[in-house]
This record gives C-alpha cells, structure tokens and sequence, in this order.
C-alpha cells in the first residue's frame, strides 16, 4: 500500500511585498558573515595561484551546479559568496589598483539591494512609477552640472562603451549614414567598433604621439574631409588618463562645421571638484557626453550616462510598443521610457547613484575625487624621488605608469603576471614612447601613504 504524498514544500521567500524584509533580514547576516570569512581567506588584492587554481577550489566549493536536491539558502549563500569573495580580485584593497574598476561605497552597495528586492523595470511606467520619476530627476541634474542649456538631459547607460554607442547612433541619425569619425588614437576601442556596429564608414584614426589629440593635426584632417564629421575627444584616457584639448578641439569642430563627442567617462566626474574642473575646459560645448559613475563616482557596476544639451537630441531613440507605451496611454499623460534607452528591461540604476549623492552632496564627492587624485600625486612623487624607478609623468587624474629600472618589455611583462598569480597586487599596463610601462590606477580614496610605500616596496629591485 502507498503512503499518502506528504506535505508540499514551502514556497521560498520573495524579496518584495509587506514580508520581504523580513525575509532578507536572516540572509543578509549569512552573506554578510561569507563577505567576511571569504575576504580573510584570500588574505590580499586577489587569489594567489592564478587562473587554473582559481577554478579548480570554484569547482571543489560548488560542486553540481543544479544538484538533485536544494541545499537551501543559508548554505547555497554562505558557500558561493564566501567562494566568490575569496576568489575576488578586491578593487577596496589598495594594492589592486589596474583597471578602472571602483571599489563601490556602501551606501551605494546598499541601494542597489534595494533595487534588486523591489525589482523595477524601467521600460514601462506601470513596472517603475517612482523609479521612472527618481531618473528623470536624477538625469537632468547631473546634465545641468556639465552643460550650462535650459534643457540639458542624460540616459542611463550601463556604462562607456553604450553610452559611445549611442553617441555615434545619434549623429548618425542626424547626419546620414556616410558620416565620418574622427578620433585620437588614444581613444576607447568602442568608438570603432561602435562605427563597424552601426554600419558606418570605418572611423580614421588620427597618431597621438604626445598620448593626446593634437588640434593640428584635427585641423588638417577636417579640411581634407567632406561630407558630415563627427570628433571624439577624450577627458581621460584608458591608458595614461590623459585629457585632450577640449577648448581647442571644440573651437576647430566650431570652425568646420564638425559635431563633437567627447568620451569623458573616466575624468567627467572631475567636474563636480572646483580644483580639478578647469581640467575639462570645453567640456560643454560637445554635442554629446559621456560619464560613467562606476569609476570616479564609486558606484557598483553599472552607472554610465550619455549627457546633450538639449533632450530633443534624443528624439531619434524615440519607439513605440502597444504593450509597453500605448498611444492612447501617453496622450493620457503616462510617461514613455522606450525611448530613454535602446534596452527594454532594465534595472533601476538610477537609485545607488541618487542615494549617493543625497549621502555626500557635491562637496563630500568633491573630497572624495580630490583625495583620490592627490593619492595618485603621491606615488608619483615617490616614484619619481626612487632611484629603483622610472616615472612616465605626473598624472593627469589618476593614473600612474612607471617602470623598474632597469628593465626590459619582456620582464616588466613578467613582473606583472607574477604578481597576479601569487596574489600580491593587481597592476596594470600600458604602452607609451614605446615602452612598457606598469599602470596604478588608483579610484580608492582610502589609500594611505602607508599603503604607498608598501607597494613600492613590493617593487622595488632587491639587493642580491
């Protein structure tokens, strides 16, 4: 005889609704506890062993990715987020310092919880009402801060390389697809590759031998160019953190009759610092922007915005779906968010990014930007002051490269994965005057003048 079925399972928890937070409440502890213990195992700036030891405890720890039966919550949290933590390439740990890659603020970390809990999805206003209205705000505030026009208005982005993307879709629309682009060649790799996506001619790409975009050599490429042009210009370059010459780029794209994009991704948030401001000298008289917040604005992946200085700029992303923006419900004064973006579901980005600057304002931010840039000042000095080292040049936001002297490409190169595979420090590397050269790119305001000279004494050339 069979036994009856018994009981069902309970239902899991959800994030959201009048329990959610109790129900987040008991978890929270256990990744909270598994951030903690999965940091201390690891112990420095990233796992030692390099990538096949790195994989090989990922798969030790996790074991059948979609077992038989549940493990449950508490364990299927405490054992991934302490296994991903100690295995983590830390960007809060002042010796991991490569890429332009932020350690996130806590407050910021924590609003994007809540964004995930509630779950908005900013393609329709009916799945978004408040978060809809908080980007609004959220996006013509920061555009007034970098264009000085009585409608200025930005898009969300998940970062740089769409909001490029979506500069060079909008030019393209005003202009026709046989618009040409000009750029440095120290510009981001996804100006190009943004031209070859949206079918446009392949974009020319003018010598930078000083790391910046020279205005004559702009200047003889515009004359010997028909037909509509778009420039880009960079403030902060990927490799050396360089800014371009934006007043005089802007003033030659003025002159021909050129529409002027300019990458500010990277130093764009120099802007909110009165000391570091004059840096972007032209930055407003581009026709397009872009910034990313996940890099001097210390959010968590993603926070990019594309800015103009008008949103009928925008008018060329504007679409249409009954599901989503019904004729009939926008003339009856529902919002229309497709057009906001070229993604439909996404998430509400927006809210880590207001709660930080409602936590900080301009100034805490400003100290923030300062302090960091000062901290790249000083290991220039001491690099520049060590006779083991060669500095390449102040640096212009953050950034520093140098090398160990002396040396050559091929065991820099080497010096750098030996570091990465024991898991002493995450650097860099970039190349200029044609030399390898290791790169610190330091977005931790934390960092220390102690923390400094232990990474110069992780470096420095020892006796033998």
């Amino acid at each position: 005889m069979t036994s009856p079925p018994g009981p069902p399972p309970p239902l899991p928890p959800l994030a959201g609704g009048p329990g959610g937070a109790d129900a987040l409440r008991p978890l929270l502890d256990t990744v909270l506890d598994a951030l903690r213990t999965g940091a201390e195992a690891r112990g420095g700036p990233l796992p030692a062993g390099g990538p096949e030891a790195v994989t090989a405890h990922l798969r030790a720890a996790l074991g059948d990715v979609l077992p038989a039966h549940g493990t449950g919550d508490h364990e299927a949290l405490r054992t991934l987020v302490h296994t991903l933590t100690a295995g983590a390439a830390d960007p809060a740990d002042p010796l991991c310092a490569a890429h332009l890659h932020c350690p996130p603020l806590a407050v910021a970390a924590a609003a994007d919880l809540a964004a995930s809990a509630l779950n908005p999805s900013l393609d329709s206003w009916d799945q978004a009402p408040a978060a809809s209205a908080l980007e609004a705000l959220l996006t013509r505030t920061l555009a007034a801060e970098l264009y000085d026009t009585p409608h200025a208005d930005a898009l969300v982005t998940t970062g740089g390389t769409e909001a490029n993307q979506l500069a060079l879709l909008l030019a393209r629309e005003r202009h026709g697809p046989r618009l040409t682009v000009l750029h440095g060649a120290n510009a981001h790799h996804s100006i190009p590759r943004s031209a070859w996506l949206l079918g446009l001619p392949p974009t020319r790409a003018l010598p930078t031998p000083t790391g910046t975009l020279d205005p004559d050599r702009l200047a003889e490429a515009l004359t010997r160019t028909t037909g509509p042009v778009l420039v880009t210009a960079t403030a902060g370059t990927t490799d050396a953190g360089l800014i371009d010459p934006l007043g005089p780029l802007a003033d030659l794209c003025h002159h021909h009759g050129a529409d002027l994009h300019i990458d500010a991704a990277y130093g764009g948030l120099l802007a909110l610092s009165p000391r570091h401001r004059p840096k972007l000298d032209g930055l407003s008289r581009a026709h397009s922007l872009t910034l990313d917040l996940h890099k001097l604005g210390w959010q968590p992946v993603a926070a990019g915005l594309l800015a103009v200085p008008d949103t009928a700029l925008l008018a060329p992303l504007a679409h249409q779906a009954d599901y989503l923006n019904a004729t009939d419900d926008t003339e009856a004064g529902l919002p229309d968010l497709l057009g906001r973006s070229l993604r439909t579901t996404r998430r509400p980005d927006a809210l880590k990014i207001a709660t930080t600057l409602r936590s900080l304002g301009r100034d805490g931010l400003a100290h923030l930007i300062d302090l960091t840039c000062a901290a790249a000042h000083r290991l220039a000095e001491l690099l520049d002051a060590h006779p083991g080292f060669e500095l390449h040049a102040p640096p212009t936001i953050s950034t520093v490269l140098f090398r160990p002297t002396p040396t050559d490409d091929d065991r820099l190169a080497t010096l750098r994965r030996t570091l990465l595979l024991d898991g002493t420090a995450v650097l860099g590397r970039a190349t200029a005057d044609g030399k390898l050269w290791l790169k610190a790119t330091l977005l931790n305001p934390h960092t220390t003048p102690e923390d400094l000279h232990a990474l110069i004494t992780l470096l420095s050339p020892q006796p033998s």
